[in-house]
């Protein structure tokens, strides 16, 4: 199946390859007046629309009709599989109380009191909201349920809706291991991680209140023993050594990153590893956010996520936490586009999603708006317009 997109006013590749201009600080690779035409699901060709490949009788044709087309958005982390409510939560902080990661063991309450019907259903929900508003690959992690039945129970939810599942029992350590936490530790270990055959990632919460350093690289490096490629939610809470473990452990990527000295960046940046960047969970505990400014200059490759969850970070929509970091963590409209898509794709390992050059899965969405831009100028306006996963129309 064949389908040619034209009338393209604004076309992001993320390949500067590509663009009629070259800009050596320019990686979103802009064409204007531009075509994109899909085969069996991947980018078969993309250019100037007027040396578009001419259609045959098999090929669809879509008129953009002036409008821009961006790559689908890679959501490199997000929390989806929980039941219950945090409203109460949520207004609290916003009367002045403080964040912590305690909140954490009410959503475990419910999700395990949960049926299995029920967790999916909630996440089928909230992935649908996601795509619905240009998100194409989405991460999802356990991390709610805590014992090795329910965390088992989270991956296999996980895993019949996408290929980046993520084992998050260190979330937290569960009440019942309160006044043991190694205990829980060896838990995870011994019994949880050689049962995870769903998981393609391991990650650990290294912070205040969830787990120590020493605590963390014994559970990465179980993980990676059994074949689990390593991340890591890192100095979220306060600044800890959870960015130089990552960095020292080669973690694909260090999320959150709040609390991040200039030696952190130095060592995030000599080894690679991502910077994945959560405005969401910033704006919804207020916390101050990190400056996208210092990454950059420091090197750092940079992927921003929503963190969807439902204590800290209860967003899916990609386009509002563009705006959120253009306004507040100071990324240029480019530069968030650009860690939305490509860079997320690089926290996950992924070189088929996150751009629009030939050979990538055909993963795009179409804007109600001339110019990419627009997601940040305009925010809160629904300016996805339709979603094309795979070549196939979801939206």
């Amino acid at each position: 199946m064949k389908t040619l997109v034209t009338g393209i006013g604004e076309l992001v590749t993320n390949d500067p390859a590509q663009a009629h201009h070259a800009d050596p600080g320019d990686r979103l690779g802009v064409l204007r007046d531009a075509a994109l035409l899909v085969e069996d699901g991947r980018i078969a060709w993309a250019g100037s629309g007027s040396e578009a490949p001419a259609a045959d009788a098999e090929t669809e044709v879509v008129d953009a009709g002036g409008r821009a087309v961006i790559p689908g958005f890679v959501d490199s982390h997000n929390h989806l599989v929980f039941a219950g409510d945090r409203t109460e939560e949520f207004a609290a902080r916003m009367s002045g109380q403080a964040y912590s990661a305690g909140g954490i063991r009410t959503t475990m309450n419910a999700t395990r009191a949960a049926s299995e019907a029920e967790l999916e259903a909630n996440l089928v929900m909230l992935v649908d909201q996601a795509r619905r508003q240009g998100t194409t690959t989405v991460e999802i992690k356990t991390g709610y349920g805590l014992t090795k039945e329910d965390e088992l129970r989270a991956l296999d939810i996980i895993a019949r809706h996408t290929d980046e599942v993520t084992l998050l029992a260190a979330h937290v350590v569960p009440p019942e291991y309160a006044g043991d936490p190694d205990a829980y530790v060896d838990l995870v270990i011994n019994e949880i991680i050689p049962a995870a055959g769903q998981a393609k990632w391991i990650d650990v919460f290294c912070d205040r209140g969830a787990f120590t350093p020493e605590q963390t690289e014994r559970i990465l490096a179980a993980g990676k023993a059994a074949g689990l490629l390593p991340r890591l939610h890192a100095n979220q809470l306060q600044h800890g050594e959870g960015m130089a473990l990552a960095a020292r452990t080669g973690c694909y990527s260090a999320d959150h990153a709040t609390h991040a000295t200039d030696e952190d960046l130095a060592a995030l940046a000599a080894s690679g590893t991502v910077a994945t960047l959560l405005p969401g969970a910033e704006f919804s505990t207020r916390a101050v956010y990190p400056d996208a400014r210092r990454f950059v200059a420091a090197g750092v490759e940079l992927a921003l996520a929503t963190d969807c969850n439902p204590g800290s970070s209860f967003t899916n929509s990609m386009p509002f936490c563009l705006a959120v970091a253009v306004r507040d963590m100071h990324f240029t409209p480019a530069q968030a586009l650009h860690a939305a898509t490509a860079g997320g794709a690089r926290a996950l390992g992924r070189t088929d999603v996150g751009h629009l050059s030939a050979g990538a899965r055909a993963d795009f969405a179409i804007l109600a708006a001339p110019s990419y831009v627009q997601l940040m100028y305009r925010p809160g306006v629904p300016l996805v317009d339709r979603v094309f996963r795979g070549g196939e129309e979801v939206r």
